[in-house]
């Protein structure tokens, strides 16, 4: 049976019409604050992280820290970090720098390790929340404590184009493990979880790294959630630059690892991974079908 969320309140700092967020400036009236750390891993962000930031910082219920963690970016998104930063009140962002490139999974990983607050949140340097998200998903818990990690719907949208209003309330919905058998039902951008939790990303993996983890926490018995509300945008496809078919290729060869990982470390039964692995080969003969007609209809506008 879903739960009903209660209605957030209304803050006169938030935009809910307003597609591009300006930073806010450190002299903006303090909102209340969730038990939450966000997390920002950042390769070559310099032009979009001040949107990501902006949008948590107009939060109806403000996260108490974010951490903006720079993956060895060979421009000076370092810099542009630093300057978000002091855009806002000192100490609520803390910015790291890792010495070498290691990919998604290490930079969430390194923040993770920063964290102080009992909830840990994860954003992309290109995506942006919705300012009723966190308030929506603190809520959620209170009523729920024994969820260990709480994610929500995603939609893809440009950046210049008007945003919906805010969602007002929102059903939780819980996640069964059969249902992490057929994809990943998480964005990453939507996800909540406890802090404490005895997993972290496997720094092994670049691509579906995120399933790999929700897997482990999931199938470990842990109780997963998911609000039925749109609380965050992509502004660029899901998958690779525009879905190329080599991305494609290398997200589906990741997948593959993943189930086998999850055999491997006895989360899933044989029949599960059998299950699991003919559902990712419809859902690849699906998107290859996608990704040929969307050439068709390329080729034919351009013709």
């Amino acid at each position: 049976m879903p739960l009903m969320i209660d209605e957030p309140r209304s803050a006169d700092h938030t935009h809910a019409a307003s597609a591009r967020v300006a930073p806010a400036p450190a002299s903006s009236a303090p909102a209340s604050i969730a038990p939450v750390s966000v997390v920002v891993p950042c390769y070559r962000c310099g032009t979009t992280i001040a949107d990501s930031v902006a949008s948590v910082h107009s939060q109806t219920l403000r996260p108490a820290q974010v951490v903006l963690v720079d993956d060895a970016s060979p421009d000076d998104t370092v810099d542009a970090l630093h300057a978000v930063a002091a855009m806002y009140p000192p100490g609520w962002i803390e910015v790291v720098a890792l010495p070498e490139n290691g990919g998604p999974s290490r930079a969430r990983n390194a923040g993770w390790e920063r964290a102080t607050q009992p909830y840990v949140a994860f954003l992309g340097a290109d995506d942006t929340w919705v300012p009723t998200k966190i308030e929506l998903q603190m809520r959620a818990l209170r009523a729920d404590p024994e969820i260990a990690l709480l994610a929500h719907r995603m939609l893809v949208r440009d950046r210049d184009s008007p945003s919906p209003e805010a969602p007002r309330q929102a059903r939780t919905h819980i996640v069964p493990r059969r249902r992490l058998l057929l994809n990943n039902p998480f964005p990453t951008a939507s996800v909540v979880l406890r802090r404490d939790l005895p997993f972290r990303f496997d720094e092994n993996y670049r691509r579906v790294e995120d399933f790999l983890l929700w897997g482990q926490i999931g199938f470990s018995g842990y109780r997963c959630a998911k609000l039925d509300q749109v609380l965050a945008y992509w502004h660029k496809a899901n998958y690779g630059a525009g879905g190329l078919s080599e991305d494609l290729k290398a997200m589906h060869r990741a997948g593959r690892e993943v189930r086998r990982e999850l055999l491997r470390q006895g989360l899933v039964s044989y029949p599960e991974h059998c299950f699991a692995r003919s559902i990712g080969m419809v859902r690849k003969a699906r998107q290859r079908m996608l990704l040929a007609l969307r050439r068709a209809t390329e080729g034919g506008a351009t013709s």
